[in-house]
């Protein structure tokens, strides 16, 4: 638009010429030069698209310190503005006719060559500015489109080991060192193992010193003796070694690693054949998650670029194990909350029936002690015994689930003591006799030839014996036969040998190979709640193996398939002799 300040705005109409001319026209006492240029329109921007690189636009024109041609190329501008600012034509008047005087005189060659060089030196200037800008531009546009490629690549999976290992692709392939290692660990570890390695000799065949880049891959590398590891763990920042043979021999090392360190180093270097050692830091909220390693056969110089590069990527692989991470916790907290919801179906339907049951039969008969004053003796003692019966029922019942409350929260006191194995099994049959009555299957002990004397709390061994019976005689007939025996581990079993292996094993109905470890779960139902033919919470077998985890053994469960009978195996530890 037109617009008067300290210069003059002129809006030319877009169909004349000048509008798409440059026109550079100084005139002074000892100077003049003029530069007039029309820009060259190639195909693709004649079709109206817009210019992306400056420098890649072209010009035609003049240039000229000719004072003559200098003072026409003004004349005819100034004679073409007064047509688009009439009220300026008091001040080109002046102009036009101090460009008369000046032709009138004549004109007197001057060196052009003070304006010129400065000129020319100006515009070299500039475009040398203008070329590192470009170069700079180009040089981050590059940084940024690899670090959004590799970072594509990684985020294609929520599996931290995927990451690792598309990370270590990646990277490797775009800055080919000898060897990229990206690995996952703390500060405080000892060694790790390396399942993610790209090996350049494998991608393009290079050799060192006739010789194949040697694989570090599924090696335990150390970390506790490796004092760079340590200090990148420290400070959390980057260190680049150019050459590591030579990094090693500075007496300042000496005085502040710890001894042997440069050893520990030293023979590192010589498993990978490493000469420069970039080591960059995996970090997220300044936790130490993993390292990038990068190791180089032959002396390295460091390189701007690339460390930004690896920072960049070392970044963006933290940010994208958090997210495995989290997507593993979250399935994790979905499975839990699943678990939960079963427990708590299973429980609404277990108390419902192990309740309502007994609860029923002991409201019908204090019902009928009630309404019926004048029933038979005979007839009031059995109403009695079986509201009393189911009263006990309701009891144990629930003091499973209290028993199972405090064993899983830890509240439990143990009373660990020398016991007699025999003792504490006597115990639990006579338990076992007084419940069940002259209905038991046959139970054979066999503790012959085995140590007499275990160290556990006898109250709690009475418990799980109990419990492992009790489970033996519901589901075996009573034609069957339980058997209890031991056996000592033997010294194959390493830290196992102190340990005494207690088996009930019963003829009855037996366990699906499929369901072994699944009836050691809370409120596990053989039979569904609609057609049990047997009581209980399905909570013994659970109470069982946390009284076992409780003195340190293991409890598990055999069988060859359905009605093919059981053994149930647990481990007590014995007193050394």
């Amino acid at each position: 638009s037109n617009r008067s300040d300290e210069y003059e705005t002129i809006a030319f109409d877009p169909k004349d010429g000048l509008a798409n001319e440059w026109h550079l026209v100084v005139l002074g006492k000892q100077e003049a030069a003029c530069l007039i240029c029309r820009e060259r329109l190639g195909d693709e921007l004649k079709t109206g698209s817009l210019l992306q690189v400056d420098q890649g636009r072209r010009f035609e024109g003049i240039w000229t310190f000719d004072r003559e041609i200098v003072c026409h190329a003004a004349e005819l501008l100034l004679q073409r503005i007064v047509v688009y600012r009439p009220e300026l034509a008091p001040k080109i008047g002046k102009a036009l006719l101090k460009l008369t005087k000046e032709r009138s005189k004549g004109f007197k060659q001057t060196t052009p060559d003070p304006f010129a060089e400065r000129l020319v030196t100006y515009l070299q200037a500039g475009q040398y500015k203008l070329s590192k800008a470009y170069q700079a531009i180009a040089a981050q546009e590059h940084k940024e489109r690899l670090v959004n490629s590799i970072t594509t690549a990684i985020r294609r999976s929520l599996d931290p080991e995927e990451v690792l290992q598309v990370g270590t692709r990646e990277l490797g392939q775009v800055l080919l060192p000898s060897r990229c290692l990206i690995y996952r660990a703390r500060s405080q570890d000892e060694s790790v193992r390396l399942n993610h390695e790209f090996l350049k000799d494998a991608e393009s065949g290079d050799r060192v010193d006739d010789h194949s880049i040697p694989s570090l891959y599924r090696m335990d590398w150390d970390l506790a003796n490796n004092p760079i590891f340590q200090q990148v763990a420290a400070s959390q920042e980057a260190i680049f070694i150019e050459n590591v043979s030579a990094y090693l021999t500075q007496e300042t090392l000496t005085q502040s690693w710890p001894p042997n360190a440069i050893a520990s180093v030293q023979r590192l270097a010589k498993t990978g054949k490493i000469q420069a050692w970039l080591m960059v830091p995996v970090l997220h909220q300044n936790r130490v998650l993993g390292m990038i390693e990068l190791h180089y056969c032959q002396p390295h110089p460091a390189v701007e670029d690339e460390l930004e590069l690896v920072n960049a990527i070392a970044h963006q692989i933290g940010t994208a194990l958090i997210q495995a991470e989290s997507f593993a916790n979250l399935e994790d907290l979905n499975q839990q909350l699943e678990a939960l919801e079963r427990t708590r179906s299973n429980l609404i339907a277990i108390v419902g029936h192990e309740l309502r049951t007994p609860l029923s039969t002991i409201l019908v008969c204090l019902e009928s002690l009630a309404s019926e004053p004048d029933m038979p003796f005979e007839l009031q003692q059995v109403m009695l015994q079986s509201g009393l019966e189911d009263a006990d029922r309701m009891r144990k019942l629930i003091q499973d689930f209290l028993t199972l409350s405090r064993l899983e929260s830890g509240r439990i006191k143990w009373l660990v003591e020398t016991q007699p194995l025999q003792e504490c099994i006597d115990l639990a049959l006579s338990s076992l006799k007084n419940h069940y009555g002259q209905e038991l299957p046959s139970i054979e002990p066999d503790l012959t030839g085995i140590p007499p004397l275990v160290r556990v709390d006898g109250e709690w061994l009475v418990e799980a014996l109990s419990k492992l019976l009790d489970n033996a005689c519901k589901f075996t007939e009573a034609t069957g036969r339980i058997q209890i025996q031991a056996v000592q581990r033997s010294q194959e079993n390493g830290d196992q040998s102190h340990m005494l292996e207690v088996i009930v094993s019963d003829t009855g109905r037996g366990i699906e190979p499929s369901r072994l470890e699944s009836v050691f779960e809370r409120f596990y139902q053989e039979e569904g709640s609609l057609r049990r033919s047997v009581g209980g919470t399905g909570l013994g077998l659970a109470i069982c193996r946390q009284i076992v985890s409780g003195w340190g053994g293991t409890i598990w469960a055999e069988s060859d398939g359905k009605n093919r009978g059981s053994a149930f195996h647990f481990t007590i530890p014995i007193v050394e002799m």
